[in-house]
């Protein structure tokens, strides 16, 4: 599999593909690991903000899958069989696990700001690039942009909440 980089421009339609296709594995982790936290610790346990945050965190990562995978299946590529693509995800941003936090809301702060530094990269990338896609660049732009203020506004939610119980 040929390496793909958010630190150059985006060169193709199969390129902007593989790195959707990051975008909708990521944001499964998200989802997985929020709905992890929320079966590890029972109602006693987790405060009803925090089980809010979880919640609204995995709805979004499954809207934002969504929407990605509708500007994928707009693009003249193929995709990346799924395999590949997490092995790819996996060496590239899952180097910690869930358990490797000191707790619920660090882990979400650190899957929040992963996946905002990676659409801000993405964006970058084809901001940068001069090739034209299949699909309207304004749209794609415009799907990005919003997807990665969501994540902004989650990492500052996640920051407030952190704030608070200290």
């Amino acid at each position: 599999m040929v390496a793909v980089s958010v630190t150059r421009p985006v060169g193709s339609d199969h390129q902007l593909a593989r790195l959707l296709q990051i975008g909708i594995v990521l944001e499964e982790v998200v989802e997985a690991r929020a709905h992890k936290h929320g079966q590890r610790m029972d109602d006693s346990e987790l405060d009803p903000e925090v089980r809010g945050l979880l919640d609204e965190a995995a709805e979004e990562s499954a809207e934002h899958r969504r929407e990605l995978e509708d500007l994928i299946a707009e693009l003249d590529a193929e995709s990346v069989p799924f395999d590949q693509i997490e092995t790819l995800v996996e060496a590239q941003y899952g180097q910690t696990k869930p358990e490797d936090f000191d707790g619920v809301l660090y882990d979400q702060l650190c899957n929040e700001e992963t996946a905002y530094k990676f659409y801000d990269d993405v964006i970058e990338a084809v901001e940068a690039s001069d090739v034209q896609f299949s699909i309207a660049r304004d749209r794609l732009l415009e799907v990005l942009n919003r997807i990665r203020e969501e994540e902004a506004e989650g990492v500052e939610e996640v920051t407030r909440l952190m704030e608070a119980r200290q």
